[in-house]
């Protein structure tokens, strides 16, 4: 039930293969920051949806700690 966030490119799996995961795992994906998102995943040269998560405060993932999260 987790709603994800990426920024920046992914360098160990495209795009689509990490929502897939992410779906499969019963979360989802949207395409901008809120309070309400539970992780921003940050890859290589995040844009600005990496300064807003900061600037609320939700938690931000390296593409290494997001792979570890989905197991």
């Amino acid at each position: 039930g987790k709603t994800f966030v990426f920024t920046g490119e992914l360098k160990t799996m495209t795009r689509d293969d990490a929502l897939a995961r992410v779906r499969e795992l019963g979360g989802k994906e949207t395409s901008s920051v809120s309070a309400k998102t539970s992780y921003v995943v940050v890859g290589a040269d995040p844009g600005s949806k990496y300064d807003k998560a900061k600037k609320l405060g939700v938690p931000v993932l390296s593409e290494e700690e997001f792979t570890r999260l989905l197991g």
